[in-house]
């Protein structure tokens, strides 16, 4: 194929899809970004210091997404509220499109890289998965972390999320027309990569390294 390998992954969280991006990017040696931690960063700042969002999007670096915090549900929750408004999805859109437009290529994933982010990208992936089998991941997730939580819970706030995700004006979550829909319900990480992988050979990309 002909130019650079952008692969654009969407999905709900707990889908899957940030794992099968972290491997795919090693695969074929390209740079990744998980574009949910930058609203993570923006919506857990905004509420620790009270700064406005809009100015807190203005001046994010990528150093900002190694704070440990953004991997927590306060921080899901506050990145799905500031998601919502048009001024912040306005003002990661040129940090968001410079990533991807490396001449290397780059691997992305979030909620609408295909659809507004990249969607000139070669390679288009939709990742889901059901409730039960996302809440369960998500519950294993953060009890791994050390933190207490009750599965119905975890399942509300992910139905609440994705009420939100879906609903809202800018942006909302849907898969491109074009995207490659994969359901990682039944599968485990090694069953979604050769399915993800076995996608993207089809298409005429092969990995460069050993």
């Amino acid at each position: 194929m002909n130019g650079p390998l952008v692969i654009a992954i969407d999905g709900p969280s707990a889908a899957g899809k940030g794992t099968l991006a972290r491997r795919l990017a090693a695969h074929f040696q390209l740079p990744h970004l998980d574009t949910g931690l930058l609203y993570r960063a923006v919506g857990l700042k905004a509420e620790k210091s009270g700064r406005p969002a809009g100015e807190i999007a203005i001046s994010l670096q990528l150093s900002d997404l190694a704070d440990p915090d953004l991997r927590t549900d306060r921080a899901g929750q506050a990145a799905s509220k500031v998601a919502a408004l048009p001024e912040i999805r306005a003002n990661l859109l040129k940090f968001q499109k410079k990533f991807a437009s490396q001449t290397s290529g780059a691997v992305l994933d979030g909620r609408d890289i295909g659809t507004v982010i990249c969607p000139d990208a070669p390679v288009k992936l939709f990742v889901t998965a059901s409730s039960d089998a996302r809440a369960e991941r998500r519950y294993q997730e953060l009890r791994a972390l050390g933190l207490d939580t009750i599965k119905p819970r975890v399942l509300a706030e992910m139905a609440e999320r994705d009420r939100r995700d879906s609903e809202r004006a800018a942006a909302p979550l849907r898969a491109a027309p074009d995207a490659f829909l994969l359901d990682t319900s039944d599968m485990d990480a090694d069953a979604a990569f050769a399915a993800a992988l076995a996608f993207i050979e089809r298409k005429g990309f092969r990995s460069s390294g050993p």
